[in-house]
């Protein structure tokens, strides 16, 4: 079959991006350690030249690869917010990985790659193409969290992501599979088609498929690799696993539910009421008793991820638009908190306790400021950027008349919101602890963004909002 180059132009920048990476593996391994500077920036610079290319492409619904890949205002959105979030972890890593001595040029690329498979996963409109974009994903993030080959945590924090990452794998495959053979097809829209009435393979199909994908956005009750693997992993690594990638997944799950499920709305809308439920729980209590930080934005993580999924669980365009606008406001929460983690520094070695924080209100007030702010947003007190994000999610709930959910999301909010809170006090109150060293220009200019972002959101929220909604009903 003849296939005329403009077919691929929705997947323009998954070439532009795949093409440079390979570029870069070249020039990297022609010039060794000296590349890995330059091969650092030259990944940012394609990041960011795929995400313009996106905002560049003309309106509407594009499809390439016989209807597997489609371009809409849900995957531009998606994939523009899941490319900036991977360019802003890269950028972070630049002075991290100067200090520790550990500059390796595969880490540029290996992001690059992962950035690809989230793109194919935002688009994926078939089972093929979204187990394609999974693994090409997966695949470079296993890499990725045992990247530091000389310290033990990181090794193991490898291994353990990539032995239950390989299981969910297999869950998710069992789970196609069955679709498949259910409904005769691996289109979203034959799937859509044929499941309009529940039967049991089917719901087991579904069941398996999404377990697949809670596990890729760490929901409960597949969480378990993510306090581990957030700890054990280099805090730059961290980082990026706590933003783009979890952007690319919930909107593969928002994708797989809205457009291949229609017509079982009440069988799956159960399945993520639970997984909801569950997260934001376990997401409120369990990071109580943790004493260092990365684990704690591990379970900040897993209780976002169920706020998110009340929005999905409404299973309406306002419930969509609603974690569209939770998972814009999420990334830049969590990149400006992991700015201020990378920046915990003392006599050369980073710090990881909660308790090093100690009086940097009095050593570094505009940090700590900046940082207090993110934290509030986080717990989601008013007028900051993390209480709309909340507020949508739960209005959208309420609109679809899941009022048991919305009071219970309310309910680990305030739960919640105490170690948060607790961070802000050690900060403010405690006596000071020796000053950290100055933070690196990329990581203040990080920070300072976000920063800002999530405390003068409320002034001027409609453009996301807006964007939000018409991606929302692009999948409708």
């Amino acid at each position: 079959m003849n296939l005329a180059l403009p077919a691929f132009t929705p997947a323009l920048p998954e070439l532009v991006v795949l093409t440079g990476a390979l570029a870069l593996i070249l020039f990297g391994a022609i010039r060794g350690e000296q590349s890995v500077g330059m091969i650092d920036v030259a990944a940012i610079l394609l990041l960011a030249a795929a995400a313009l290319l996106i905002a560049l492409m003309p309106g509407g619904r594009l499809e390439t690869f016989g209807g597997s890949f489609v371009l809409d205002d849900f995957a531009r959105f998606l994939k523009i917010l899941a490319l900036v979030g991977a360019a802003a972890a890269l950028l972070m890593a630049l002075d991290f990985w100067h200090k520790e001595h550990q500059r390796r040029y595969e880490y540029g690329i290996l992001v690059l790659t992962a950035s690809a498979g989230m793109m194919v996963m935002v688009s994926a409109n078939d089972l093929i193409a979204l187990y394609l974009g999974v693994e090409l994903m997966s695949l470079s993030l296993y890499v990725v969290a045992a990247i530091d080959r000389d310290n033990l945590r990181s090794s193991e924090a490898g291994l353990k992501y990539f032995v239950l990452g390989a299981l969910s794998s297999g869950m998710l495959l069992y789970g196609a599979s069955l679709l498949y053979g259910f409904t005769g097809t691996v289109s979203f829209a034959g799937i859509a088609a044929a499941a309009t009435a529940p039967s049991i393979g089917l719901v087991f199909g579904l069941v398996f498929l999404f377990a697949g994908l809670a596990f890729k956005v760490s929901a409960v009750p597949f969480h378990m690799w993510t306090p581990d693997v957030y700890e054990g992993a280099p805090t730059p690594v961290t980082a990026l696993f706590a933003a783009a990638p979890k952007v690319a997944a919930t909107a593969l799950f928002v994708r797989v539910a809205i457009v291949a499920f229609p017509g079982i709305l009440p069988q799956w809308q159960q399945i993520i009421i639970f997984i909801a439920i569950a997260s934001m729980t376990l997401g409120a209590f369990a990071a109580i008793g943790q004493a260092n930080i990365k684990r704690l934005m591990a379970y900040s993580s897993i209780g976002h991820i169920g706020y998110a999924l009340v929005g999905l669980a409404a299973g309406t365009a306002t419930g969509v638009a609603g974690v569209l606008v939770y998972m814009a406001i999420y990334l830049a929460m969590t990149l400006g908190a992991f700015a201020c983690i990378l920046a915990m520094r003392r006599k050369g070695k980073a710090v990881e306790e909660i308790v090093e924080l100690a009086g940097l209100a009095r050593t570094q007030p505009l940090v700590a400021f900046l940082l207090a702010a993110l934290l509030f947003s986080l717990a989601g007190i008013p007028p900051l950027a993390g209480f709309f994000a909340k507020f949508y999610v739960f209005l959208a709930a309420i609109e679809a008349e899941l009022f048991t959910l919305a009071v219970i999301g309310v309910l680990a909010s305030v739960v919640g919101a105490y170690y948060y809170l607790r961070i802000v006090k050690i900060m403010y109150m405690d006596e000071p602890a020796e000053k950290f060293e100055p933070m690196a220009p990329t990581l203040g200019l990080v920070l300072g963004v976000t920063g800002l972002f999530v405390i003068f959101f409320f002034v001027y929220p409609a453009p996301l909002i807006a964007a939000a909604q018409v991606a929302a009903k692009s999948l409708f």
